[in-house]
């Protein structure tokens, strides 16, 4: 049996990967099959790629552009989707199980589908290790699959550093005060090489852009360090973080979920706390 994988250099398109080996064997199409990115495009590649070799299933990692060709190739066949799964198994049904609430809760149910269609949750599986499956032949696309696609970039605030990538994120929240009370958020990430981030409360008042939030309505992340600033810890944005490997968390409020859930934590006046650290590591170069 072949199954049909969405792939780009990802590590999160890895962790797809070894899901869908449980499917059988995995031929890719590429992310990049289409430039610019037009998600219908790579929906149709998928659809005809799936009818071709009659594969068992359609994987891809559950990241924005992951989800979204998927969800236009389940609309375009007629199938069921699965997102954000973390396990599945192959039956009739197939058997999978997903997050739900942002991750606050996993669900198990079963897709009743001759051709499971999937993405799989970010950093909920350990990335395959085997040999890079097949391509698939990419066949020329139709015109009207290319109406939707993009059209420009436009660069971060955060100085170049992108969220999704970055090794290191420093985030301030409600507990930073105002949008000029950022300025040490901005010195500290400097220092550290990090992107900023915010929380929703941040974005809603209007002091950072959209592009800058972390959590379920944001992006997810998945750096070595996230230090948290006078951010509280709702679950929207814990469900952002699932993919940290150490969280060192800055508040007044011992505590606040972000702070009980924290690697390190530090109570006190992130407004004198942060600007220490800042002077600190000037100290140590």
């Amino acid at each position: 049996m072949t199954v049909i994988v969405l792939m780009d250099s990802s590590d999160a398109s890895k962790q797809a990967l070894a899901l869908a080996r449980k499917f059988g064997e995995p031929q890719s199409v590429s992310m990049d099959a289409v430039q610019p990115f037009a998600p219908d495009a790579l929906a149709a590649i998928l659809a005809q790629a799936a009818d071709d070799m009659n594969a068992s299933a359609v994987v891809a990692a559950g990241t924005e552009r992951g989800n979204e060709v998927m969800a236009r190739l389940a609309a375009r066949m007629g199938l069921p989707l699965a997102a954000n799964c973390i396990d599945a198994e192959p039956g009739d049904p197939t058997t999978v199980t997903r997050q739900r609430w942002g991750g606050s809760l996993l669900e198990e149910a079963r897709l009743h589908s001759p051709r499971p269609l999937m993405t799989v949750a970010p950093h909920t599986v350990a990335a395959d290790s085997g040999p890079p499956p097949a391509e698939v032949e990419v066949k020329p696309v139709a015109e009207t699959d290319l109406v939707v696609r993009v059209v420009d970039h436009v660069s971060p605030s955060n100085g170049g550093v992108s969220l999704a990538e970055a090794k290191v994120i420093v985030s301030g929240g409600r507990g930073v005060g105002s949008k000029e009370g950022f300025a040490i958020i901005e010195e500290l990430a400097g220092l550290l090489g990090a992107a900023v981030g915010c929380s929703r409360a941040v974005t809603s008042a209007g002091w950072r852009p959209h592009t800058d939030q972390v959590g379920q309505t944001g992006t997810k992340v998945a750096p070595e360090v996230y230090i948290a600033c006078g951010i509280s810890g709702a679950t929207q944005h814990m469900a952002g973080l699932k993919g940290a490997k150490r969280i060192l968390a800055i508040n007044s409020d011992p505590q606040a979920p972000l702070m009980l859930n924290a690697d390190y934590s530090v109570t006190g006046d992130l407004k004198e706390i942060v600007p220490a650290i800042s002077a600190e590591i000037r100290k140590r170069r």
